[in-house]
């Protein structure tokens, strides 16, 4: 699998999004996937606010939530059936304003697949739209994928054997958000402005429609329940 970011100049807000792409990227090899920073889809979008003060911030951020729970450091959120700091709202590289996340994510990868595909002439491309996010009890940011087109977001191993025969009955990889984090290593988390990354060779599945569902499950049968439980149950 090869990952190249691409640096760019800095995207204008409600700027042309596919036009600014075609402006940076001359050719893209068929079975290709377009790593796009959600950052410059939402500028596109025009989903943006002037920084007035942290109550306006934090007004914002439970706006844009399906639940909040302050914390010492972020508004812990819960958003579009992901968990994530603030709603995505971010201050960073924003000019003295705050950037939402695009309006829909999926939506947005579609629509410029399908540009994509017409103009370079292409059978399978994907379009992978990321974020950051933090882990429990790690350190630093990774990738999360925050809506992607054109390849299947999770690998299925439950019914298949290992290697000693062994029946598998829980296994599978989160294809998408793997992918996005390896794409936002190469992007960087600071002046580096490479928003976009193309990735080639990327062991996936290239499926005309996606099911955008397949990445989410019940909060209710999550591994960190028990962390977070009690919120929940609020």
């Amino acid at each position: 699998m090869q990952i190249t970011p691409i640096k760019t100049r800095i995207f204008k807000e409600k700027e042309d999004l596919f036009s600014f792409i075609l402006e940076q990227v001359k050719h893209i090899n068929e079975n290709s996937i377009l790593v796009v920073t959600s950052k410059i889809v939402a500028l596109s979008e025009g989903r943006t606010a002037l920084y007035k003060n942290e109550k306006q911030k934090i007004t914002l951020i439970k706006k844009e939530s399906d639940f909040t729970f302050k914390t010492k450091i972020v508004w812990l959120t819960f958003k579009d059936g992901m968990v994530m700091a603030n709603a995505g709202i971010d201050e960073s590289n924003a000019k003295g304003k705050l950037i939402f996340l695009p309006k829909d994510s999926f939506k947005s990868a579609e629509i410029l697949r399908k540009k994509l595909m017409q103009h370079f002439q292409l059978k399978n491309l994907g379009i992978l739209i990321t974020d950051s996010r933090l882990l429990p009890l790690r350190a630093g940011a990774v990738g999360m994928a925050v809506g992607y087109a054109g390849f299947e977001g999770v690998r299925n191993y439950i019914g298949k054997k290992d290697i000693f025969g062994r029946v598998l009955k829980m296994s599978k990889t989160d294809v998408a958000d793997s992918l996005a984090t390896s794409a936002v290593f190469c992007m960087g988390e600071g002046k580096e402005q490479q928003p976009l990354v193309l990735i080639n060779d990327a062991p996936v599945c290239f499926v005309k429609k996606i099911n955008k569902k397949e990445l989410k499950i019940s909060p209710n049968k999550d591994l960190y329940l028990p962390l977070f439980g009690s919120i929940l149950r609020k």
